[in-house]
């Protein structure tokens, strides 16, 4: 969808629904947008696409989804917050942030295990409760959507009980595959996407499709922002040329 018509549509919707936001079309700052650490190496390509097309330039406060959304839930002014899963938007969503009727799920992903690109082991989902491996990089399972994600599918294997005393917690996806790219574990759960960006460690193992919950990346517009622009940049991020950029680094779209 041209750029133009998407500004159309989400113009007709402020006024529509008397939110006040037309006003704050005519405003020159860069849409400010939170969105998780795993988006990093693509989503800057995204915004850039976005305003060569005549959207409103863009700046990134990439971190851990669950930090993010504790920090939105707390105040930060940010126009889009960009999660890697629906369980720290909704967390948003209860501390009243969000802009009702905008929430999108607009990406996917898959997890991997990766090891050193030296290694001569290649790991499986029942090496890694082997005693073979000692150590394990993945996000924080309690808390880090890739880590949650990482955890649940090793329950559904009935591997968690044997891996979870060998998990070193990191912040991020990004995080836990530096952990295995500098050799300080034997393998690592992280996103395919950033096992992609990284020629030091190799993908040991791709978890198939339906054996994991399905990874998604959900945008929504947060309340008290510029609401107007902050829509059409959600709705940019689902048009093809948007998808494109997203497809060539690796990310899946929803299913």
């Amino acid at each position: 969808m041209p750029l133009a018509t998407i500004y159309a549509v989400t113009l007709a919707i402020g006024v529509s629904l008397g939110c006040g936001c037309v006003d704050r079309a005519v405003d020159s700052r860069p849409l400010m947008v939170a969105a998780a650490a795993s988006l990093s190496n693509v989503l800057p390509r995204a915004g850039a696409e976005f305003a060569a097309q005549g959207g409103r330039p863009v700046r990134f406060n990439f971190g851990g989804s669950n930090a993010l959304a504790r920090q939105i839930g707390e105040g930060l002014a940010v126009d889009v917050f960009l999660s890697a899963d629906s369980a720290q938007m909704d967390l948003v969503e209860r501390a009243g942030r969000l802009v009702d009727g905008s929430r999108v799920n607009v990406l996917s992903n898959q997890l991997v295990i990766v090891v050193p690109a030296d290694s001569p082991t290649a790991v499986g989902p029942r090496d890694l409760g082997s005693a073979a491996v000692t150590r394990i990089a993945m996000a924080d399972p309690g808390a880090v959507p890739a880590g949650v994600y990482g955890r649940q599918w090793l329950e559904r294997l009935d591997l968690w009980r044997a891996v979870a005393p060998k998990v070193i917690p990191s912040p991020s996806s990004p995080a836990a595959m530096a952990a295995v790219r500098e050799g300080h574990v034997q393998a690592g759960i992280v996103y395919a996407t950033d096992a992609a960006t990284q020629p030091a460690v190799r993908v040991s193992h791709a978890v198939p499709d339906g054996e994991a919950p399905e990874i998604l990346y959900p945008a929504a517009v947060v309340a008290g922002g510029d609401e107007l622009n902050a829509r059409a940049l959600i709705a940019f991020l689902t048009t093809d040329a948007a998808r494109r950029v997203f497809l060539d680094a690796g990310f899946r779209l929803p299913r």
